[in-house]
This record gives C-alpha cells, structure tokens and sequence, in this order.
C-alpha cells in the first residue's frame, strides 16, 4: 500500500446508517487518514431499525417516529470517529428514501420506502454524485444485498446502475463480502470461548456467508479496528460492542473486524498480492489521471 493516498477517492454506497461502520469501517479509516477522499452515500436514515437502546424506545417507528434523526447524528459522530468528512445521504435537499424494514412487514408497504422508490429517480440523484465526485473505486453491497434486506438489494442496484449510466467511468467497483472461511474459524472461535456466532452451527446457515472463491480483494485495517470499534459504538442503538465476539483481545475481534473483503466486479486484480492471492490494496493500478 501507499503511504499517501492524495487525489485518489473511493465512494460507497450503503443502504442505512451503521451499515458503512460495520462493512467497510476500517477501510474507510485506512484511506482516509491516508489521505484520500472517501465519500459515503447513505440511501436512508434506518428509521424502522430496532433499538438496542431501552431508555431509547420511544423513537421507535411505532412511537415518535424519530429514530431517523437519531441515527443521522449517529452516523455524523461515526464518521467522526473514522476520519471521513464526506458523508451525504441520497438525494439530500431533493428527495428523502425511508428505510423499508424488511419484505413482508408493514413498513415495506409504505409510499416513501427506499424499496418503492422510482428507480431511474434515485439512480440519477446517484449519478449526479458520482460525476461530481469522480471516484476510482465505488464499494456497495452484492446483488443480494448481503443478507437480503430490501433496502441492501435495491442500494446495490441503483448504485451498479448509476455506475454505469454515469458520464465518468469508474476504474474499480468492488462488493463487500464475508468469506466462509472466516466465518466458520469464529464459529469454531466463538465455541471455545463458550458463546455462539450469530447462533449458526455452520457458515450455511448465514445468508451473508460467501464461498471464498468470491473473495479478489482483502484490506487489512488491523491498524484502524479500534476506530472501528468507536465507530460501531456511535451507533449505540444499533450496535451493542460487548462481549468476545467484539473483545480485541482474544484475536477473534481483530481478525473478524479488522479484515474487510472484496469481490472485484469492475475492472482487473493489480498491485502487490497476499499469500492467498488476495489484492491488498483497492485502488492498486489506478493511475491519477483516471
């Protein structure tokens, strides 16, 4: 890796806040104190998220209805904590997308939702984005969103259609991934320690789990997991930092947290490779005057 990033910009797109600080936090932190321009675009506020926070229920959808401004503050002291200035929520002035909770409920149904959206609308508000920021990396969801939440699957979609409907050409598009492997080492982590690992028995009982043949790109943020962690922390009603699964300590946070996968969808592997032939680095062979 290079040790200043000057003039090179990433932009990601995710579909709620905490979403960005979960996925791609130490990312996002490794390249910004570096010195690049990493730009976040978030589709909605998370205002149908549950709250983890009981003293914090009453904002809840069902009662005031005000999560989506607490977690825009949340969102503002994560970014914060990862060193990113550059955070912007999709169509912000123009339009404003509600998160869609999940397929099936109430919320899903309602005329505001980031999932009803008209969809050439949103995707050129993120067009509009993507010519003024002129990325050379963008970093969004797969086509399943991760895990399936509608909101994940239709930011991915507007995100891989602005990226192409743009009138700059992104060099490098990456979707963040988890590889099996990993997963099924903190299962096993999890066990000895006495706990469980989002309760699977195994990596295919976890809809976000990906077979590592999907896995082209692997930045170690090792270096950045504890701004990670503060950021997680600042989504204190979506996040609850405790116990070994998060604990540095034992390893098991560091390598679970401090690693962040790729899977290369637009253009080609470059730079320096790790022992598994994984690329080290996401704006590896591209030039500044892309």
């Amino acid at each position: 890796m290079l040790d200043n990033y000057s003039g090179f910009r990433a932009l990601l797109v995710h579909a709620h806040p905490d979403d960005e600080t979960i996925n791609n936090g130490a990312t996002m932190a490794l390249y910004a104190a570096r010195g690049a321009q990493v730009t976040l675009v978030t589709c909605t506020r998370g205002e149908e998220g549950e709250i983890l926070t009981p003293e914090l229920s009453h904002l809840s959808s069902a009662e005031s209805d005000a999560l989506g401004d607490h977690r825009v503050e949340e969102l503002a002291q994560a970014m914060a904590e990862l060193g990113v200035a550059d955070h912007r929520f999709l169509g912000e002035g123009v339009k404003c997308y509600r998160d869609s909770g999940m397929m099936g409920t109430d919320a899903n149904n309602r005329p505001d939702t980031f999932w009803g959206a008209d969809f050439d609308e949103a995707t050129q508000l993120l067009v509009s984005v993507i010519d003024e920021v002129k990325p050379h990396v963008l970093i969004t969801y797969d086509e399943f969103g991760g895990y399936g939440h509608p909101d994940h699957i239709q930011a991915h979609r507007v995100a891989m259609a602005a990226a192409d409907r743009a009138d700059w050409n992104i060099p490098k598009i990456y979707w963040y991934v988890i590889p099996k492997s990993v997963i099924e080492a903190g299962i096993e982590k999890m066990k000895a320690l006495g706990s469980d690992f989002f309760g699977a028995e195994s990596a295919d009982d976890l809809p976000f789990a990906k077979d590592d043949s999907f896995v082209h790109a692997c930045i170690d943020g090792g270096d950045f997991v504890n701004k990670k962690m503060d950021a997680m922390r600042a989504h204190g009603t979506q996040i609850a930092v405790d116990g070994p699964f998060f604990s540095l300590s034992n390893n098991l946070g560091l390598e679970i947290w401090g690693n962040e996968y790729y899977t290369l969808v637009q253009g080609e592997k470059a730079g320096e490779l790790d022992v598994q032939g994984y690329e080290t680095d996401l704006f590896a062979g591209i030039s500044l005057t892309s």
